[in-house]
């Protein structure tokens, strides 16, 4: 496995419940700025293997990405609230602590 993927895969494991984070922040976290749609790869493929949290996963908008699944439903029990289909990343967004060491 890949620096970039361990790197990802630790991260997302470590968003708390009741947080979110943008498959782009979670890439540039992880030391690749533009690497979201490798984000998007990882959750795809080693969310089951490695127990990933994958509905705190949103896009930049606030939005969720992935239809046909119960992802609103899974945050909305976390506390997570909705606005016009979008969650204030203000409010919910969360930051890694050692996110500027990549």
């Amino acid at each position: 496995m890949n620096v970039f993927t361990e790197r990802v895969i630790r991260i997302i494991q470590g968003i708390p419940a009741g947080n979110v984070m943008t498959y782009g922040q979670v890439a540039a976290a992880a030391g690749s700025p533009r690497g979201a749609r490798q984000v998007v790869r990882i959750l795809h493929s080693m969310s089951e293997k490695y127990q990933l949290p994958w509905h705190r996963i949103i896009n930049a908008k606030g939005e969720i990405s992935f239809t046909g699944g119960d992802q609103r439903e899974l945050l909305e029990m976390e506390g997570i609230y909705f606005k016009n289909g979008k969650v204030d990343l203000t409010t919910y967004r969360w930051f890694p602590p050692d996110a500027a060491e990549g």
